[in-house]
């Protein structure tokens, strides 16, 4: 169950014919597309849709299982409608928006956010047209997703979108004209929902703070990339980023928005010898975390999305380390080695410890050779008797 179902540009072309018995449905071989017949771009969107819209069933599922175990917070797949972007594909949102909206109602009912964080590519400081022209259909193709969701006042206003600000094109003053330029140039629905994420690259929370603030744009702070670029000025510790917090919470509250921020740690830290790690090696991010945030507080509500490989089982270890109000560990039982499945298992045993996915495998069995060989022995007797 996932909502990044795609398919290949040449996929979308081939059905783009007829089938060969229009009355029957589509089989590989038995009912392939007619490619001697002209191509119908209404077949080929439609194929594109049905993908789409198999994507989009599978957000309430997953909703309903985040909130059977205590988890409210999930960032909805970019790539949840293929191609809804592209130059010369792109496409309204409109035949999945009862869809949309009974996922909308569903996350209301659970009281779960959603966000989203539009790819890499999507740059709107980028010196070429080309690549702005992308980004802002990008960002109007997830404002649209978001919207057809219909969700309340506050779930509205928390469904935001990521984005980085991409390259520093070897000037960061010019970089940031540019950002100015475009953003003024956006539609207040996008402008409403935008935020910018520090990133381990080329900006650290020094370079967007003070464009956040003029703007009015929430600041989404990474504390896994902090690590990894910061100002100069700043040693790059938590502690002397936690003086930056009260300034970074103002860029939501502005808003009425519920503050974001994304923890996940690097994969390798130290190298053998025991120094620092390179900062190349450093960015991967772990399989699961071992903490959370140095600085958290009652009165100012954050939602932490956690960035890991193992997904919600690192939410899981999580809760399991820190057990509190609210936490849900007590419904996230531990998974039996090869004896029990996710399906259906009634003790919601979900859980296992990192490198063990092999737990969900059936035990294998064990092949005694010389019992085997005595086996056959006997089964040859048989037959010559």
């Amino acid at each position: 169950m996932f909502c990044s179902r795609t398919c290949r540009l040449e996929t979308i072309r081939h059905r783009s014919h007829p089938l060969v018995d229009p009355t029957r449905p589509y089989h590989s071989i038995k009912n392939p597309p007619n490619v001697a017949t002209p191509v119908n771009p209404a077949y080929g969107l439609a194929f594109l849709q049905n993908v789409a819209l198999a994507n989009a069933l599978d957000i309430i599922p997953m909703l309903e299982w985040n909130a059977r175990y205590g988890i409210r917070f999930m960032r909805l797949s970019s790539d949840m409608f293929p191609y809804a972007s592209h130059e010369t594909l792109h496409y309204d949102l409109g035949f999945a928006s009862h869809v949309l909206a009974a996922a909308g109602r569903v996350a209301a009912e659970l009281d779960h956010r959603v966000t989203t964080h539009p790819g890499q590519y999507t740059q709107l400081a980028s010196p070429r047209v080309k690549v702005v022209r992308a980004s802002i259909r990008d960002l109007v193709y997830h404002d649209q997703m978001l919207t057809l969701m219909s969700l309340p006042d506050q779930l509205d206003r928390d469904a935001v979108m990521v984005i980085h600000m991409g390259g520093t094109f070897g000037d960061k003053p010019a970089t940031l004209n540019r950002f100015v330029k475009v953003y003024e140039t956006l539609n207040e629905s996008i402008k409403k929902r935008l935020v910018l994420e520090n990133d381990d690259v080329g900006w650290s929370v020094l370079d967007l703070l003070p464009i956040c603030e003029r703007l009015n744009i929430p600041l989404v702070l990474d504390w896994h990339h902090h690590t990894i670029i910061y100002d100069e000025s700043m040693s790059g510790t938590h502690e002397e980023l936690i003086l930056l917090l009260p300034r970074i919470a103002r860029t939501w509250e502005r808003k009425g928005i519920t503050q974001k921020q994304h923890y996940s740690e690097p994969a390798i830290m130290h190298l053998s010898d025991g120094s620092l790690a390179p900062r190349t090696r450093r960015r991967k991010h772990s399989a699961r975390v071992r903490g959370l945030p140095p600085w958290r507080s009652s009165d100012v509500p954050v939602d932490l999305c956690i960035e890991a490989k193992d997904k919600e089982q690192a939410v899981f270890e999580l809760m399991r380390r820190f057990e509190g109000e609210g936490w849900a560990w007590h419904d996230v039982k531990e998974v039996k080695p090869h004896v029990c499945r996710l399906e259906g298992d009634i003790d919601r045993r979900v859980f296992w410890p990192e490198g063990k996915e092999d737990w969900l495998k059936h035990r294998k069995r064990k092949v005694n050779i010389e019992e085997e060989e005595e086996k056959e022995e006997e089964k040859e007797e048989e037959k010559k008797e």
